[in-house]
């Protein structure tokens, strides 16, 4: 399952957005919270369409996809170094599949702010330092681990060494692992160093309901952190943690009344979870019965027979052909007889590619 460490400076919000997320009602009420330990949680995926499967089949069972949140500890400048939780901070943050930035994004004289100044830009700029950091400290260990096999000339350690080098000299240019330039092979080489700055990064402005909101004040300094985030190659979202965690104890029905009320236009977890995925590159395709509704989790560009393993590894080796609709299309002539009568379920073979939004249901051996 995916797993996103929640990270930034201390009193941004992490461990309210945390508990925001895992307490947060998504449309599939029969997907678990599960916590494996206090600072994780799985998290379904608001998602309309599986609803309206889950109506058009009468599904029994209703399974949203899955995203696994880490409540990351604060980091503080110097936590390369060991600073604050320094070394538990990054080990846990290695662990993850992508990281999610969350930055303060408000003025409150009440809230402390660690630098006792709000600006984001210079918040991103702290954290990424801090990550890039650690990671020259690894690649550093990774060379000297290995320099006694490319003096004595074995192939792969110099290639892994070159590879090193190039990193090396990014991370001295100011440069994230991400933006150095690496060919696929020369990612495989250093796969297994697992860089943090080598995640994808999604960066969420964290508003306060009623506050000095720093993209409604006009001072320049929301303008710097979206150009720091345009020039770093990454994407952000907005969200407010505080009132989504309030509204977790609000009935559904009177839940838009309420953000109404407190000036909160959209639901930012759901945003929040939308952008978790874009900036992985992922999408969901369903399966849809009487039994089960249920969305999976795919790479976007996957064949039929990897979105296939995604449900069962037999898939993957004896995959034969899979039949295809489209989810919106499925809906809209309102039965598979009528859908395969009118010629819109598709067969398609191995080089199939998987849309966003296909229901499949799969042929194997």
């Amino acid at each position: 399952m995916l797993q996103i460490g929640i990270v930034g400076l201390p009193n941004v919000g992490k461990s309210t957005l945390f508990n925001a997320l895992t307490k947060a009602s998504v449309p599939a009420e029969n997907y678990p919270f599960c916590t494996i330990d206090p600072s994780v949680g799985v998290v379904g995926v608001p998602d309309e369409r599986l609803g309206a499967l889950a109506e058009f089949s009468k599904s029994e069972k209703v399974v949203p996809a899955a995203i696994e949140f880490v409540d990351i500890a604060g980091l503080v400048k110097g936590a390369a170094e060991g600073e604050g939780l320094g070394n538990q901070f990054l080990a846990n943050i290695r662990e993850t599949d992508a990281i999610l930035q969350l930055v303060r994004f408000f003025d409150d004289p009440n809230i402390t702010h660690v630098s006792e100044e709000v600006e984001p830009y210079k918040d991103i700029e702290i954290i990424n330092l801090e990550l890039a950091l650690a990671d020259a400290e690894q690649v550093k260990k990774r060379r000297d681990k290995i320099s006694s096999d490319v003096k004595r000339g074995d192939k792969d350690a110099i290639a892994e060494d070159a590879v090193l080098a190039k990193l090396m000299q990014g991370f001295t240019a100011g440069k994230l692992a991400l933006h150095t330039e690496l060919t696929d092979d020369e990612k495989k080489r250093v796969a297994s160093l697992n860089l943090l700055t080598m995640k994808p990064i999604l960066y969420a402005f964290n508003r306060k309901s009623g506050g000095h909101n720093l993209d409604e004040l006009a001072d320049g300094r929301a303008e710097r952190a979206y150009e720091l985030v345009k020039t770093l190659g990454g994407r952000y979202v907005f969200l407010d943690a505080a009132t989504e965690r309030e509204l977790n104890d609000v009935a559904d029905d009177d839940r838009e009344g309420f953000r109404r009320e407190l000036g909160v236009s959209e639901d930012g977890l759901a945003g929040l979870i939308r952008g978790a995925y874009e900036t992985l590159g992922l999408i969901s395709f369903f399966t849809t019965g009487t039994d089960e509704t249920r969305a999976w989790t795919i790479p976007k560009g996957s064949a039929a027979p990897v979105a296939g393993a995604a449900i069962h590894n037999d898939f993957l080796e004896k995959f034969i052909r899979a039949e295809v609709i489209d989810w919106k299309k499925l809906l809209e002539l309102g039965s598979y007889a009528a859908a395969r009568e009118k010629g819109q379920v598709r067969t398609e073979g191995k080089e199939y590619v998987v849309n966003d939004g296909d229901v499949m249901v799969f042929l194997h051996g």
